[in-house]
C-alpha cells in the first residue's frame, strides 16, 4: 500500500452545447418561424470528501480528469441535454490549490463536504433567442462556451488531535503502538518510520482521541534537510503537540542537545505552530537507573529552561502512558466545551490554523524557489546526479 500525501492533476469542465438554427417547417405552415433550442450546460468538477479513503493514490496515475460535455440544442424548441458533473471522491482533509496562482481553493475537512474546482460551460443560444419584432426569421446562434480548465495540487494532511514530534529512534511508533491499535514498524534503527500513521486512543466509555506518529525529524528539516518539511506539514492541524525525547541516545549525544534541534526545526518552519501548546516527553526512562531517573530528567528540563508540562514513560514498558493519555483526553475535551461555549475560541482556532498552513506553504515554496534557482546557475559537479525535481512516493 502506497501512501501518497500530494497529487497534482488537471481538470476539464464540459463544454457547453451549441444553439441550434432551425426553421419550424409543418404542412400548410410554410413560415412557421425559428424553433432552434438552446444547447445543454458542461458539467462541473466537483471535489468530494468521501470516507475510507486515507490516501491519493488514485490520483497518481490518472492526471487528467474531465466532465461531460452538454449537448447541443435541436428542433422544436428542445433544449439539449446538460452534461454530468464529474465528481471526484478524495480523503477527508484535503486541501486544494490552484497550481497556476499558488492560491487555496478550499480546504475539505468534513465528510460529505463539495468544493467546486472548474465550473462547466454556459450552455449556446438557439436562433429561438433572437427573434423580434423586425427581425422574424433570425439566423444567429451562440456556441457553447468552453468549460474551465484548471491544474490543481491536492494536499493531505493527516487529521489528528494529538501530533508526535522527535529525532529519528525517539520512541514515537512504539508510543503509538502501546496505547493504540495502530501497528506501525519499529525497529532498532532510525527512519523506520516512513509514512504517518494515526491511531485511535480508546478511553473510558466513548471518548477517544487520534494521534499521528509523524517520521522523526534531522537537523535542518525545515531547510528541506530530507523529507522532514514534508511531513512538519502534516502536524499543522493538530491541537496538541508531544515533544519526545530519548533519554537513552544511541549515538552518545544528549538528551537536551536533541530536544534543541527539534525546537529550532520547529520554530524555523512555523513559528505559530511552535508558539502553539507543546508537551515535553522524557522516553526510554526504563533504560536509566532507578535512582537517576529523577536526576536526569530535571536536567534535560532546567538545560531547556521548559515552563510547560513535562511527562516521563516507556512506550516499550507501558510506564506512565496512562497518565498521559489521560492528561491528553482531559486537554481535549476542556478544550471542545471551551469552544462550544465560546464560538469565537473556534473562530480563533481556525484563524491560528490559517495562518500556521500559511507560514508552512510559504517555507515549502521558498524552499523550491530556491532550489529551481540553484539549478539555473552552473554546477561545479554537472554529473551529479539530481533528485530534487523527483516525485517523492512513500511506501510502506
Amino acid at each position: 500500500m502506497k501512501f501518497v500525501d500530494e497529487a497534482t492533476i488537471k481538470v476539464h469542465a464540459g463544454k457547453g452545447g451549441n444553439g441550434c438554427l432551425s426553421f419550424r417547417r409543418e404542412k400548410y405552415i410554410p413560415k412557421g418561424g425559428p424553433d432552434g433550442g438552446d444547447g445543454g450546460d458542461g458539467g462541473s468538477v466537483i471535489l468530494l470528501a468521501a470516507e475510507g479513503l486515507n490516501t491519493l493514490i488514485d490520483f497518481r496515475y490518472t492526471r487528467n480528469f474531465k466532465a461531460q460535455a452538454g449537448q447541443q440544442g435541436s428542433s422544436a424548441e428542445c433544449t439539449g441535454r446538460g452534461g454530468d458533473d464529474l465528481l471526484l471522491q478524495v480523503p477527508v482533509g484535503t486541501t486544494v490549490i490552484d497550481n497556476e496562482t499558488g492560491d487555496v481553493m478550499g480546504d475539505l475537512t468534513e465528510l460529505d463536504q463539495q468544493l467546486k474546482v472548474a465550473q462547466g460551460g454556459f450552455h449556446g443560444l438557439g436562433n429561438t433567442r433572437y427573434k423580434s419584432s423586425t427581425n422574424r426569421a433570425p439566423r444567429q446562434t451562440s456556441p457553447g462556451q468552453d468549460g474551465e480548465v484548471r491544474e490543481i495540487k491536492l494536499e493531505l494532511k493527516v487529521l489528528a488531535d494529538v501530533g508526535l514530534l522527535g529525532l529519528p529512534n525517539a520512541g514515537k511508533s512504539t508510543f503509538i503502538r502501546s496505547v493504540s491499535a495502530a501497528r506501525p514498524k519499529v525497529a532498532d534503527y532510525p527512519f523506520t518510520t516512513l509514512v504517518p500513521n494515526l491511531g485511535v486512543v480508546g478511553m473510558s466509555g466513548d471518548k477517544s482521541f487520534v494521534i499521528a506518529d509523524i517520521p522523526g525529524l534531522i537537523e535542518g528539516a525545515s531547510e528541506g534537510a530530507g523529507l522532514g518539511i514534508r511531513f512538519l506539514k502534516h502536524l499543522t492541524r493538530t491541537r496538541l503537540l508531544l515533544h519526545l525525547v530519548d533519554m537513552m541516545p544511541y549515538d552518545g549525544s544528549t538528551p537536551d542537545q536533541n530536544a534543541r534541534v527539534i525546537e529550532t526545526e520547529l520554530e524555523t518552519f512555523s513559528p505559530t505552530l511552535a508558539a502553539g501548546d507543546r508537551w515535553l516527553v522524557l522516553n526510554k526512562i526504563d533504560l536509566l537507573p532507578e535512582d537517576e531517573v529523577e536526576g536526569q530528567c530535571q536536567q534535560v528540563v532546567d538545560a531547556l529552561g521548559w515552563e510547560g508540562p513535562v511527562f516521563r514513560m516507556s512506550g516499550l514498558a507501558s510506564q506512565g502512558t496512562k497518565a498521559l493519555c489521560a492528561a491528553i483526553m482531559d486537554y481535549i475535551d476542556e478544550h471542545r466545551q471551551q469552544e462550544e461555549a465560546d464560538p469565537e475560541l473556534t473562530e480563533l482556532a481556525d484563524e491560528r490554523r490559517a495562518v500556521i498552513q500559511a507560514e508552512a506553504r510559504e517555507r515549502i515554496e521558498g524552499l523550491a524557489q530556491a532550489r529551481r534557482q540553484s539549478r539555473q546557475q552552473p554546477q561545479e559537479n554537472d554529473d551529479e546526479d539530481d533528485d530534487h525535481d523527483v516525485e517523492v512516493v512513500y511506501a510502506e
